[in-house]
C-alpha cells in the first residue's frame, strides 16, 4: 500500500510559509482571522483622534484625561464579571458577534451625541472610558476566539501571521484617520469605527460557520472512554463516587485559583508598569533635550511644542516599522527554533537591560534606542506570546479568565503606574535614575515570573487533559 502523504499546499499557503508554517487547508481562517484583528486595531486607531478631541476640548482635559485610567480599571472590575457569566451561557459565535455588534452600536449613539454642540463637552468624560474600556475587552475577545479555533501545534504556527493584522491595523488606521478627518470631520470616524466593526461581526461568524464544519473532532466528554464495571457487570458512573460537579468561578476567582493564571496575571501586570515607566522616563529625557536646546538657544521656546511632537512622530514610525519586521519575520522563527519560552523572555529582559542602562547612562539617545527596541517587541514578539499562553486552558479560562487578565490587569499595571509618577516625582522628587533603577528591579521579578509561568505550563496542560478544569464545554446554541 502506498504510505499516507500529507494534502498538497495550495499557492497561498506555499506563499505564507514566507511569514509561517501553513499547512493544506489553514490559510482561509488564519487569513479571515488576520483581516478581523486589523479592522479591529484599525477601528480603535481611527477613534482615538474622536476620543482626544472630546478630552482636550475640555478646560483642563489635557491635565485629566491621565487621572481617568483609575475609572477605566474601575469599570473594567465591574464589567468583566459581567461578560464572564455572558461567556458561560452563549456559544462562541453568539459572544464575539453580540459584542462587537454591541459596541459597533455605541458608536452610532456617541456621534449622535456628539453632534449637539451643548452635549459635546459633557460626554468627552463617558467616551475617553468608553473607548479605554472598549480596545481592552474587543482585543481581548477577538484572542480568545482565535484560542478557541486552535489548539496549542496550530496556534502556535499561526498566532505569529494573525499578529500581522494587529501590528498593520494600528498603523493603517491612524493612517485612515489621518487621511479621511481633513474631509469629513473628526466625529465621522465614529460611523468608520462602527463600519468596521459590523464587517468584523461577520468575519467571527464566518470563521465560527467554517470551522465547525471543518473540524472533525468529536466534542470533549467522559462518555468517549470505557464506562468502568464492577464484579456484578454493572456500569459504574463516575458521578457516583467521585468529584462533585466543578463549581461555575467568577473570573477573578478563577485567576485566584490556578498558579498559572495568577502567574500570568501578575506578568501583565508587570510588564505594563514597567512599560508605562517606561514612557514617563522616555518623556522626561525628551523634555530635557527640548530645554536644553531652549537654553543653549538653539531653538526658540514656542517652537518647543512643534520639536517634541516631530520627535515623537520620527520614534513612533521606526518603532512601528520595526514591530513590523518583527512580526511578520522574526517571532514564528523564534517560536519554531527557540519555543515559546524564548520568545516570552524577550521582552523583560529587553526591558531590563534598557532600565539598567538608563540608569548608569540617562542619555536620551540611549532611551530612544532602547524605548524603540523594548516597545517593537512588545507589540509583536510579546503580544504574540502572551496570547499563546492561553492555548492550554479551557474555553472558559479564555474567554472570563483572559478577559480579566487582559483589561482589567493590565489596566491596572497603568494605575500602578501612575501612583509611581506622582509618589517618586511629584511628592519625593526623584529623576530619571530612580526611575530607570525602579524598572531595573521590576525587570528582574518580571523575569522570574515569566520563568515560573512557564513551568507551570505543563501542569495546567496536565489538568486539562484530566478533565479537572472547569468550562471545556460549548454551550449549546451555536
Amino acid at each position: 500500500m502506498a504510505e499516507a502523504t500529507e494534502p498538497q499546499k495550495s499557492i497561498l499557503e506555499r506563499a505564507l510559509g514566507l511569514f509561517t508554517e501553513v499547512k493544506s487547508g489553514e490559510a482561509p481562517t488564519a487569513l479571515l482571522l488576520t483581516l478581523n484583528v486589523f479592522l479591529l486595531l484599525s477601528s480603535y486607531y481611527i477613534i482615538k483622534p474622536v476620543r482626544e478631541g472630546l478630552i482636550i476640548s475640555v478646560e483642563g482635559g489635557e491635565k485629566y484625561k491621565y487621572y481617568l485610567g483609575g475609572a477605566i480599571a474601575a469599570a473594567l472590575f465591574f464589567l468583566v464579571p459581567l461578560y464572564s457569566e455572558v461567556a458561560k451561557r452563549l456559544p462562541r459565535n453568539r459572544l464575539v458577534v453580540g459584542v462587537t455588534l454591541f459596541f459597533a452600536s455605541h458608536l452610532a449613539v456617541f456621534y449622535g451625541l456628539s453632534t449637539i454642540d451643548s452635549l459635546r463637552p459633557k460626554i468627552a468624560f463617558a467616551f475617553y472610558i468608553w473607548v479605554g474600556v472598549f480596545n481592552m475587552m474587543v482585543v481581548s475577545q477577538f484572542w480568545s476566539f482565535a484560542n478557541d479555533i486552535y489548539d496549542e501545534e496550530s496556534g502556535k504556527r499561526l498566532f505569529a501571521l494573525i499578529g500581522i493584522g494587529a501590528s498593520s491595523g494600528a498603523a493603517i488606521g491612524s493612517l485612515i484617520g489621518a487621511l479621511l478627518i481633513p474631509l469629513f470631520g473628526v466625529y465621522q470616524m465614529l460611523l468608520v469605527a462602527g463600519a468596521f466593526l459590523g464587517v468584523c461581526a461577520v468575519i467571527f461568524q464566518w470563521v465560527h460557520v467554517r470551522e465547525s464544519r471543518r473540524s472533525k473532532r468529536p466534542p470533549q466528554v467522559k462518555a468517549e472512554e470505557p464506562a468502568e464495571t464492577d464484579d456484578d457487570g454493572d456500569a459504574d458512573a463516575a458521578e457516583s463516587d467521585g468529584a462533585a460537579p466543578k463549581k461555575e468561578m467568577g473570573p477573578y476567582q478563577m485567576v485566584s485559583k490556578y498558579r498559572y493564571l495568577t502567574l500570568i496575571a501578575v506578568f501583565s501586570l508587570l510588564f505594563t508598569l514597567i512599560n508605562t515607566n517606561g514612557e514617563y522616563l522616555l518623556s522626561s529625557l525628551v523634555k530635557m533635550k527640548a530645554s536644553g536646546l531652549v537654553e543653549s538657544g538653539e531653538m526658540a521656546k514656542s517652537g518647543v511644542r512643534d520639536w517634541i511632537g516631530a520627535w515623537y512622530a520620527e520614534f513612533f514610525l521606526y518603532v512601528n516599522i520595526l514591530g513590523a519586521v518583527l512580526q511578520a519575520f522574526v517571532v514564528s522563527r523564534l517560536v519554531k527554533f527557540g519555543g515559546l519560552k524564548l520568545a516570552f523572555l524577550i521582552y523583560p529582559v529587553i526591558a531590563l537591560l534598557d532600565a539598567t542602562l538608563l540608569a548608569f547612562f540617562p542619555l536620551l539617545i540611549l532611551a530612544r534606542i532602547g524605548k524603540t527596541l523594548e516597545n517593537a517587541a512588545d507589540y509583536s514578539i510579546n503580544n504574540t506570546a502572551r496570547n499563546m499562553l492561553w492555548l492550554p486552558t479551557t474555553r472558559q479560562m479564555k474567554y472570563t479568565a483572559k478577559q480579566a487578565v487582559d483589561s482589567f490587569f493590565i489596566r491596572l499595571g497603568d494605575v500602578i503606574a501612575a501612583l509611581f509618577v506622582y509618589v517618586l516625582a511629584d511628592l519625593l522628587g526623584f529623576g530619571v535614575r530612580i526611575f530607570a533603577g525602579a524598572n531595573t528591579i521590576l525587570g528582574i521579578i518580571t523575569i522570574i515570573v515569566a520563568l515560573a509561568t512557564l513551568r507551570e505550563q505543563p501542569k495546567i496542560r496536565a489538568m486539562r487533559e484530566r478533565g479537572e478544569l472547569p468550562g471545556d464545554e460549548e454551550p449549546e446554541g451555536a
